[in-house]
């Protein structure tokens, strides 16, 4: 397979292109003067563009047609289009083969994902402009994305000509493959181009995807973007959907694209920076957008049927505040109007359901700036985050785990020794001792792996569980501190599994079935992906196959074939992992478990079992680590679940589970009964004794969420016992105080 087939389809790094000049800071000058409807550059770009097209077809006539055959997914391998004529390199396109299928499935795709056998030989990828770096792949506001030496397969335009025999063909749908919402939200991003361009003349800068939606930003001088342009965008984006434009893929030279984007001093900075003199690279148009752009996208315009323009905020230029101020507009779209309808409702609840704004409502959690990125944790949140703690520390005694604790600070050494100075030393917090350089743990598996160096194991040890519920501190930016989802210090439900290599589909498949039993309890659903080596990994690919294919055994057992998807080159460094995308109330996905295999510090650190062996040389084998969260961080996921609760806390973990309240201040003392025997039983549980009204005492109790109120008067009094009510104000009846407390206790047990 040629190397350079990885390259394309997948999202660059920076290590993999030119780094940006950034001697020449401020370059917009007046490239924008003012706004201006359809400006005059519209109309050469697309000029320049014929020219090139006609170039570039003359080439293409010479291309020399061969039959191919492509495999689906399920083995089926197809030869013939629709109208009987065979499938040929150069002629034949995804969605040709598609609709050999059937139509439903060509209109409803929205990217093909390609792994070739071979490429015909008259194909070139750096003629092509497909190898080497994405260009647009910028420094400023991306996340490194590494490329998996394993995974050989490609997103490819639906429309483009395929180039070679495929191994095998994929086709993605909007509503349940993540990339094929990131190609959906990209080419979404053009169309928001386009209209920008044809409304105002703005410079457009980049426009990426994001986990939900996208963005474009453009230089407009002194202008800015303001709210009252949302109606006239969206307008814009629809009259360009309805047109059903085509996005073409065209291959130009650096000349070319020079001369092309003279009037854009941005894209010039790209094209000279980024873009090594003599070669080639893409472009794609829908109407009169002309862009810099590796793809792949849509098919057409009119496959976006709903947009709604989101946000507007200013940035600079590769996210230096020294560079050209630039105008973001954020967007959302959707291949059918009424999921824009849900996003927007789900929106709305979002707004409802923000932690920030439910912990200092419920008087849960405060920051203070002399403590930044630290909670503070008030008694009715610190309720809910031990009971968070004690469900998991209760699953670790079910589930075999020995639970231990390690230092916070250690000396630099150790993490050299780990590999994660070299990787991580900027987001550790770092300090003298006497000469000597020290940090703050900022993750507990070095540690655990001195404890399993403590003492000679052995093979009847195995496998060793370690929890680790220990503080951990990162040094994240201060910009980038937000609530409880990211802060600076935290603890995670944080484990480490050695095992012999006999043992990894067992551990990995009962930490997988942990994982379930945790999410089904938080009423949470999720999808699991296997992200592979990426391009920084440590140790040998030999290795690197041989635990993603453990992996991949343990989640086709667990999961089944078909289940789960390859998240290529997003691996740890040190090993492949079980991402976990938990959704919550509000659709929204959430990274929290993870399961990750590691062969290397096992290396790193050197650490041996004693084998049932006596043979010369097999007396010590090396253990296999499994690092393992359910949770995650439990900060984050205390965020999580505030929100997908909506603050609405279930009874097994709400800091406020009962609230009695008499009818009449005479029945204060048997309040006071009531309350202890609950109080004893192990609930959080208050009394009103407030001189509101009853209606305004059950009203409050109901508005700070406790979960019953119990009512009391002169029945109950005589009969022991209390009126039962929900915080949804269903009344459940009278029930006897023991039975009650019986009943809630049972309640507790099972999680509910």
């Amino acid at each position: 397979m040629p190397e350079e087939q990885a390259t394309q389809g997948r999202r660059a790094t920076e290590a993999q292109g030119p780094s940006m000049d950034m001697n020449q800071q401020l370059i917009g000058g007046d490239s924008f003067v003012q706004r201006t409807k359809n400006p005059e550059f519209l109309k050469t770009r697309n000029e320049i563009v014929e020219k090139i097209k006609a170039r570039r077809a003359e080439e293409f006539s010479k291309k020399v047609p061969v039959d191919i055959k492509v495999t689906m997914p399920d083995g089926n391998v197809l030869e013939k289009c629709k109208d009987g004529t065979p499938f040929q390199a150069w002629k034949t396109s995804p969605y040709d083969v598609a609709v050999a299928i059937s139509q439903g499935l060509a209109d409803s795709s929205v990217v093909a994902r390609v792994t070739y056998e071979k490429y015909v030989d008259d194909y070139d990828p750096v003629q092509d402009g497909s190898a080497g770096a994405d260009i647009m792949e910028l420094e400023e506001g991306q996340e490194e994305e590494e490329e998996s030496s394993s995974d050989k397969s490609m997103l490819w335009d639906m429309t483009r000509p395929l180039v070679g025999p495929v191994e095998k063909l994929e086709f993605l749908k909007f509503a349940n493959d993540p990339e094929a919402k990131t190609v959906f939200w990209h080419s979404s991003s053009h169309i928001m181009g386009e209209a920008l361009e044809r409304l105002f003349g703005n410079k457009l800068t980049v426009g990426p995807p994001l986990a939900n939606g996208f963005f474009y930003d453009s230089y407009m001088g002194k202008d800015n973007l303001r709210e009252d342009d949302y109606k006239a965008v969206e307008q814009e984006v629809g009259k360009i959907a309805k047109q059903k434009q085509k996005f073409e893929r065209v291959v130009i030279t650096k000349d070319e694209a020079l001369e092309l984007f003279a009037d854009n001093p941005f894209k010039v900075q790209i094209l000279t920076t980024k873009v090594p003199d003599g070669s080639r690279t893409t472009i794609y148009r829908c109407g009169d957008l002309i862009d810099l752009c590796r793809g792949p996208h849509i098919s057409h315009t009119g496959k976006v049927k709903a947009f709604a323009a989101t946000q507007i905020s200013a940035t600079n230029w590769l996210g230096d505040t020294d560079n050209d101020s630039l105008q973001r507009i954020y967007g959302i779209s959707f291949p059918d109007k009424k999921q824009l309808k849900v996003w927007k409702e789900n929106m709305e609840k979002a707004k409802e359901r923000d932690h920030r704004r439910i912990m200092a409502k419920q008087e849960l959690v405060f920051f203070h700036e002399l403590s930044p990125g630290s909670a503070f944790w008030l008694p009715h949140g610190n309720r809910i985050y031990q009971k968070l703690i004690e469900f998991i520390r209760k699953q670790y005694w079910d589930r075999g785990y020995d639970e231990v604790t390690t230092p916070n600070m250690f000396n630099l050494d150790l993490w050299h020794k780990s590999g994660h100075a070299m990787h991580y030393k900027e987001n550790m917090f770092c300090f003298d001792v006497e000469g000597q350089e020290f940090a703050m743990k900022p993750m507990n598996c070095p540690g655990h792996c001195l404890m399993f160096d403590s003492r000679i194991r052995s093979y009847r040890d195995l496998p060793l569980r370690l929890a680790d519920f220990g503080v951990l501190h990162r040094n994240e930016l201060s910009g980038a501190l937000t609530g409880l989802t990211r802060v600076r210090r935290f603890a995670q439900d944080d484990a480490h599994l050695f095992c012999r290599e006999d043992q990894i589909t067992q551990e990995v498949k009962a930490a997988l079935e942990f994982m379930k039993f945790v999410y089904d309890i938080f009423g949470m659903t999720y999808k699991l992906e296997l992200s592979t080596r990426p391009k920084k990994a440590l140790g040998d690919k030999e290795l690197w196959d041989k635990a993603e294919a453990s992996l991949a055994l343990a989640m086709d057992d667990f999961a089944g074939k078909g289940n789960w998807r390859v998240n290529p080159g997003d691996g740890a460094f040190y090993g492949p992992k079980i991402d976990i995308k938990v959704m919550d109330a509000m659709d929204r996905v959430h990274q929290c478990a993870t399961i990750q295999l590691d062969f290397q510090l096992p290396i790193r650190f050197d650490l041996k079992y004693t084998t049932d062996s006596k043979e010369e040389g097999k007396q010590f084998a090396r253990p296999v680590m499994v690092h393992r969260a359910m949770l995650g961080s439990v900060e984050r996921m205390f965020a999580v679940l505030c929100e997908h609760w909506g603050g609405k806390w279930p009874l097994w973990c709400s800091p406020r589970q009962l609230m009695i309240v008499p009818v009449h201040n005479r029945f204060n003392d048997y309040c006071e009964t009531v309350r202890a025997k609950f109080h004893q039983a192990g609930f959080y549980v208050d009394v009103d004794t407030s001189k509101n009204t009853f209606q305004k005492k059950v009203r409050n109790a109901q508005l700070a969420q406790y979960n019953y109120q119990l009512v009391v008067g002169e029945t109950e009094q005589t009969n022991e016992s209390v009126n039962v009510r929900n915080r949804d104000n269903k009344v459940e009846g009278e029930i006897k105080v023991d039975e009650l407390v019986a009943k809630l206790k049972t309640a507790l047990e099972e999680y509910k």
